[in-house]
């Protein structure tokens, strides 16, 4: 039907009255999100042996950690191809792909439709005889548009940046694992390179010993028992070099996967030539809910269910829709696009729900109690990033005192397989006791390139674990 001019406005005056009256109730709905108090306890971590200051080597780039260029090249190369990143990216794609939709959430639905009808009446019908068939063309456009009275459009609008940024936040964990993991494993390489390094001299000593102790039973020094314990310990020392080698070849396969490739051969340097030399500040536990990705992202979830339960919240107050068709509607086809052929029609609809089995009520303890789901994934994650903080500050202070115990006894039995050796020499000692210090000796050489792989992981395990690697 037509409406006049001045009856048209009086309806969108009362309309915008309506809707800025019911839009001053909209603070009484939703609530903002206010971060939740975090007890210091909960994410204390134990750093006494260093003062707490806001300096923290999470702020700097995994480039100024780790300084060998080899490493620096597979990170790169691992940013760039390794699949949980290239999958992390994609989420970020889908998140964004939300976000959009939930910022056009204040924009009116728009639809254009065109349409032509043909009726053919029977002679019994209700038109029969009047009319035989009849036509109808008809182009026109609906609008529809909802009010955002009690922020239920600005709450989803909120809820998908929180995840938008939650997806964000995922993809930087991501990235501060995988060049942890990187360069936990190119250290390993290292420390396997050298300990073949030591396995294959040992073998050198041991095969020549053996040599001497055949000699020795020639002449009557040694018995046979003497040589089967040499030759024993020299097949001892080659099976630990297979089982090292094959460490190697499991450890190149691994950092392939990572970087993205197939298993190839690694080039890499040595552990000697590996410095990190960066002061080790921790910083305050607060700056993790900034520095780590995984805590953010867990912050961003729980942003995401607060907002979420603003919206099923607003369900249960009455809704303001706003509806408006218009276009060209005409009986005959040539008079289609003529003045007499329009028509409008505006429709403001308020609805409040009653009775609806209870599916508002369930929907909104649903929402909260994710909302409090995620509350304690949030508190989780900061007691789970003190723990890791404290762990690797305290394998590290161990990693240091290891190697200096283990330097002392290297050298300790160094010189005591070298006294041994001179004491057989002159009848003073038995082969036994020769054998049993080189034993040690290649045991206690081997746990010094751990001790010092063990440092640089835990320096890698510090890093990550206050938030480093993704910047």
């Amino acid at each position: 039907m037509k409406i006049k001019r001045n009856q048209f406005m009086k309806f969108i005056k009362g309309i915008a009255l309506t809707l800025v009256f019911l839009s001053l109730q909209s603070c009484f709905v939703a609530k903002d999100y206010t971060r939740p108090t975090v007890v210091e306890e909960d994410q204390r971590f134990r750093t006494d042996q260093l003062p707490q200051d806001s300096l923290t080597m999470a702020t700097m780039s995994w480039k100024e950690i780790f300084k060998d260029p080899i490493l620096q090249d597979y990170i790169e190369e691992g940013l760039q191809n390794n699949m949980d990143i290239r999958i992390a990216l994609k989420q970020i794609d889908i998140a964004q792909a939300y976000l959009k939709q939930g910022k056009a959430g204040y924009l009116p639905a728009l639809n254009l439709n065109a349409s032509a009808v043909h009726q053919q009446f029977s002679d019994n019908g209700q038109f029969g005889g009047q009319a035989s068939s009849a036509n109808q063309f008809e182009v026109a456009g609906g609008l529809s548009w909802e009010a955002d009275i009690w922020g239920k459009i600005r709450s989803n609008k909120r809820a998908s940046e929180a995840t938008y940024l939650q997806s964000v936040a995922a993809h930087q964990a991501v990235k501060s694992r995988l060049v942890a993991n990187i360069a936990s494993v190119y250290y390993q390489l290292l420390a396997l390179d050298d300990q073949i390094r030591v396995t294959e001299e040992t073998i050198e000593t041991r095969t020549r010993g053996l040599e001497t102790t055949i000699a020795l039973k020639d002449a009557g020094s040694v018995t046979e028992v003497g040589v089967k314990q040499t030759e024993a310990q020299l097949l001892t020392a080659q099976a630990i070099l297979v089982d090292l080698k094959t460490q190697v070849r499991m450890m190149e396969n691994t950092l392939s996967i990572l970087l993205g490739s197939a298993p190839r051969e690694i080039n890499r340097s040595t552990l000697e030539s590996q410095v990190i030399d960066i002061p080790i500040e921790t910083g305050l536990p607060t700056q993790l809910l900034s520095n780590r990705p995984d805590v953010m992202a867990a912050e961003y979830g729980l942003v995401n269910a607060f907002e979420l339960t603003n919206v099923s919240r607003s369900s249960f107050y009455p809704s303001l829709t706003l509806s408006a068709n218009g276009g060209l509607q005409s009986l005959e086809l040539d008079q289609l696009f003529n003045v007499n052929s329009l028509f409008a029609t505006v429709v403001g609809g308020l609805t409040q729900p009653i009775f609806n089995n209870r599916r508002i009520k369930t929907q909104h303890e649903v929402s909260q109690a994710r909302q409090d789901q995620a509350l304690l994934q949030f508190k989780y994650a900061l007691l789970n990033a003190g723990r890791e903080v404290s762990d690797a500050m305290y394998s590290l202070k161990a990693a240091d005192e290891k190697i200096d115990i283990k330097k002392q006894e290297s050298d300790a039995l160094n010189l005591a397989t070298e006294y041994s050796e001179e004491l057989l020499n002159n009848g003073l000692a038995t082969y036994i006791e020769v054998l049993s210090a080189q034993e040690r000796a290649l045991a206690s050489n081997l746990d010094i390139i751990s001790a010092k792989n063990s440092r640089l992981q835990a320096i890698i395990n510090l890093y990550e674990a206050l938030g480093g690697g993704w910047r």
